[in-house]
């Protein structure tokens, strides 16, 4: 069974509550698991949130559009993962985080089918395409030895960073874009983030609301003025502030 762990809080230090932000008519999460339910690789497809209070708004609003939630804990993210994985019988785990509201099915299933038909333990997309649209695939043996041996907190924290460590455990495999996009900026940690996901949405939703990557890319070259909105923040910033954090700690 495949299975797609979207994960998501409404804690986020830079932008609380960006999950639950109007867009479109309906709450960002909403519009982002609508557009990975289009997905036919995917068997099913859970909300994994903490057990804190703060996330109850979530809940309920994820629940109403007809998807389970799992609640786990805050800061362990990878044993939310493990976890919510167990618990529904997991062969193969999708990740894919709530803060990318243009996440693209296509791509999506795009990097399952080499997962599978490489056999590999982790599949990631590399960092050509643009950050917004990231999906991680694992078997959910590998996610077990993670679970078992990741120490580190930016381990516990950022699911997938002990496979990326380990290269010589784990199987890895990689999706690449056949251009490198990897300066676009599709996901949401800002405020100014959210104000470019709205302009695309304004722009591509009425026509299709099952906009493509290739579609956001048109629409920039039409609409240069369009990248000055978030343009500068530093990629993956939580993760290094988490690397960070550890050197320092260290020293």
């Amino acid at each position: 069974m495949i299975l797609s762990i979207i994960q998501a809080r409404t804690s986020s230090t830079r932008l609380p509550g960006k999950v639950l932000l109007p867009l479109a008519g309906k709450p960002m999460i909403v519009q982002e698991i609508q557009r990975l339910s289009r997905s036919q690789k995917i068997d099913k497809i859970v909300l994994a949130t903490s057990t804190d209070a703060s996330d109850d708004e979530l809940c309920t609003v994820v629940a109403a559009a007809g998807v389970e939630v799992y609640r786990g804990d805050l800061t362990d993210v990878l044993n939310r993962y493990y976890r919510c994985a167990k618990k529904y019988g997991a062969d193969h785990v999708v990740r894919i985080t709530g803060d990318c509201p243009v996440i693209d099915w296509r791509l999506v299933d795009t990097v399952i089918a080499r997962h599978i038909a490489e056999q590999n333990d982790y599949t990631h997309m590399t960092e050509r395409f643009p950050d917004g649209l990231d999906t991680e695939v694992m078997t959910f043996a590998a996610l077990e030895r993670a679970q078992r041996e990741a120490t580190l907190l930016s381990e516990r924290e950022h699911v997938t960073l002990y496979f990326r460590k380990h290269p010589e455990i784990f199987r890895i495999g990689t999706v690449d874009s056949q251009e490198d996009y990897g300066e676009l900026r599709w996901t949401v940690d800002e405020m100014c983030d959210f104000t470019f996901i709205e302009a695309v949405y304004e722009h591509l939703f009425p026509l299709k609301n099952d906009f493509t990557m290739e579609d956001m890319i048109s629409l920039l070259k039409e609409h240069k003025e369009l990248l000055e909105i978030n343009r500068g923040i530093t990629r993956n910033e939580g993760l290094q502030k988490s690397l960070a954090e550890e050197s320092a700690q260290s020293e």
